[in-house]
C-alpha cells in the first residue's frame, strides 16, 4: 500500500512475498513454533544454569551466557512474526515494523559475532597465558567485554537504520522471509551512496575482527603443539567456539550473496533455506555444544545425586 508524495510514493506497508511459497503452511507453523520452542528451552536452561551455579561465575561461563540471551534476542525478531505471517494471508509489515525487525536480526547477528571474539580472546588467554588469566580477565574486564559486544552492533547498526529511513522508496515487495536493510534498500528510487560506504566501512570492521580470531587461533594451535594440557583445554572449550563462528560466518556469507547478488533462477525453497538457517542452526546448536563440551555446565545439567554427597555423572 502507497500514498501519493511528490514524484514518488510513501510506503507504509510492505509484502513479503517469500512467503508465497510456503506450502503447506499448517507444517511450517508446527515446524517453526516447534524449532522457536526449543531455542527457547535450551537457551534458556543453560543460562539459567549458569545464573544459579555459583562455580559457573566466571568469565568463559558468563560469555556462553550472554551468547544465548542474544540468541534468545535475535530469534524474537523472527519466529513470532513468521508465525503470525502463516496464518494471514496478506503477508505485509508496517513501513516501522520492517525497519525494526531488520534491526533486532541483524544487531543479534553482529552481536553474536562480536560476542564470539570475546571468547576467542579469553580463550587465548586462558591457554596462551595461563598464569595471568585472572589478572587479564577479571570482572569488569568481562562485563565491559559484554557490554562491548551489545553497544558495538546497536552504534554500528543504528546509522544503518537512519539512512534507510531518509530514502524515498518505488517499490513494496521484499523477496524474502523477513526483512532486512539490503532489501529496502533495492526499492530506493535513488542511488544508495551513504548506505553502501557505511555498509563498507561495517564490513572493514568486522573483517578486521575476524583476523584478529585468525590471529587468536594461530596462537592457540601454536600453544596446543606445546602441552597436552593446553591441547586438553583446546579440544573442551575451543573447538565449540571454532564451530559456532565458522557456521555464523558461513551463513552469514551466503546471505549476503544471496541478498545483494542473488538470482531468481535458484529455487525458492533453496533460497528461503539459506535465509533462514542463521536463525535455525546457530541458537540450536550452540546451547547444545557448550552445554555438552564444557565440563562445568555439562556436570551440572547431568549431575544426579544417588545418595547424599555422591553423585553419578553421565
Amino acid at each position: 500500500m502507497t500514498l501519493p508524495y511528490e514524484n514518488t510514493s510513501y510506503i507504509v506497508l510492505f509484502t513479503m512475498s517469500g512467503m508465497k511459497d510456503l506450502m503447506p503452511k499448517h507444517v511450517f507453523l508446527l515446524l517453526s513454533l516447534s524449532v522457536y520452542l526449543l531455542i527457547i528451552f535450551l537457551n534458556l536452561t543453560l543460562i539459567i544454569t549458569i545464573i544459579l551455579e555459583k562455580s559457573l561465575h566466571e568469565p568463559m561461563y558468563l560469555f556462553v551466557c550472554n551468547l544465548c540471551l542474544n540468541e534468545l534476542y535475535g530469534t524474537t525478531g523472527f519466529y513470532p512474526k513468521f508465525m503470525y505471517d502463516l496464518f494471514s494471508p496478506s503477508h505485509v509489515i508496517s513501513y516501522i515494523g520492517c525497519l525494526t525487525q531488520s534491526f533486532v536480526i541483524y544487531s543479534s547477528f553482529m552481536c553474536e559475532y562480536t560476542t564470539l571474539v570475546v571468547m576467542a580472546y579469553d580463550r587465548y588467554v586462558a591457554i596462551c597465558r595461563p598464569l595471568e588469566y585472572h589478572i587479564i580477565i577479571g570482572t569488569q574486564t568481562a562485563a565491559k567485554a559484554i557490554l562491548y559486544s551489545w553497544a558495538f552492533p546497536f552504534i554500528a547498526g543504528l546509522p544503518t537504520v537512519i539512512f534507510t529511513s531518509q530514502m524515498p522508496l518505488c517499490g513494496s515487495h521484499i523477496d524474502k522471509l523477513y526483512c532486512d536493510n539490503w532489501s529496502i534498500v533495492k526499492l530506493s528510487c535513488v542511488p544508495s551512496t551513504a548506505n553502501n560506504v557505511y555498509g563498507f566501512v561495517v564490513i572493514c570492521i568486522f573483517t578486521a575482527h575476524a583476523i584478529f580470531v585468525m590471529f587468536s587461533y594461530q596462537r592457540l594451535v601454536v600453544a596446543c603443539t606445546k602441552s597436552n594440557d593446553s591441547k586438553k583445554k583446546f579440544m573442551q572449550t575451543c573447538v565449540p567456539h571454532l564451530l559456532s563462528l565458522s557456521n555464523l560466518t558461513v551463513a552469514l556469507l551466503f546471505d549476503t550473496m544471496f541478498s545483494r547478488y542473488g538470482s531468481k533462477e535458484f529455487p525458492e525453497h533453496l533460497r528461503n533455506f539459506v535465509q533462514v538457517e542463521v536463525l535455525v542452526i546457530p541458537p540450536l546448536l550452540n546451547p547444545l555444544m557448550y552445554g555438552l563440551k564444557l565440563s562445568g555446565v555439562r556436570n551440572r545439567l547431568f549431575c544426579r545425586c544417588k545418595k547424599p554427597n555422591r553423585k553419578i555423572c553421565f
